[in-house]
């Protein structure tokens, strides 16, 4: 059954939809606003924060692009030099905002680890949200040997100037800053999308 909105009332629409006509003071609809209004953009970043673990992200060009946009969903290309093989996907859930990241390899199919994230637990702000791992992230990290990430938590902070993608767990703090006030060329499509 749909919802439909009588009265500012939503009766029973699709999830992603109710979030989409959440109230204009609400922080993650605030957030999510912030970031779709850089769509068609791509940036420069930096890791400013880091460890041996992060190598492959060394003296390469980190860009951004806030590729496609719409009402209920944001698809953030993250390009490493020639690596196309990251989509950060932003979805507005009945419960607030859903961070994804769509992992492909250079023929388009998906990598064995794709698709993980999280839902944020609390409302966050209008330029900061928090994305706790999801159990079935947990299960594809196990099922994939990569145990030290069942208690990641993902953030994502968007300043005037400063677009801020980050990652902690034990042991680990990794941090790209991309410079908002510079667009630069677009990169090439990401690897398995259009």
């Amino acid at each position: 059954m749909k919802k439909i909105l009588i009265a500012g009332v939503i009766s029973s629409m699709a999830p992603a939809i109710a979030m989409a006509h959440a109230p204009k003071d609400n922080p993650q609809h605030q957030y999510f606003d912030a970031i779709a209004a850089y769509c068609g953009k791509a940036f420069a970043g930096e890791v400013t924060a880091g460890n041996e673990a992060d190598s492959a992200f060394s003296n390469k060009a980190l860009i951004m692009h806030v590729r496609e946009c719409s009402d209920t969903e944001l698809k953030i290309p993250f390009h490493v030099g020639d690596d196309h093989s990251r989509t950060w996907v932003i979805t507005k859930t009945e419960t607030g905002l859903r961070l994804k990241h769509d992992h492909r390899h250079e023929d388009g199919t998906e990598d064995k680890v794709t698709m993980y994230g999280g839902d944020t637990a609390d409302m966050g702000s209008a330029t900061q949200q928090s994305f706790p791992v999801d159990q079935e992230s947990i299960d594809n990290f196990n099922e994939n040997g990569l145990t030290a990430s069942v208690t990641n938590v993902w953030h994502m902070y968007i300043e005037p100037t400063t677009f801020t993608y980050r990652l902690t767990r034990e042991n680990r703090d990794f941090r790209v800053d991309f410079d908002l006030t510079k667009p630069v060329a677009l990169p090439p499509t990401p690897w398995g999308h259009e």
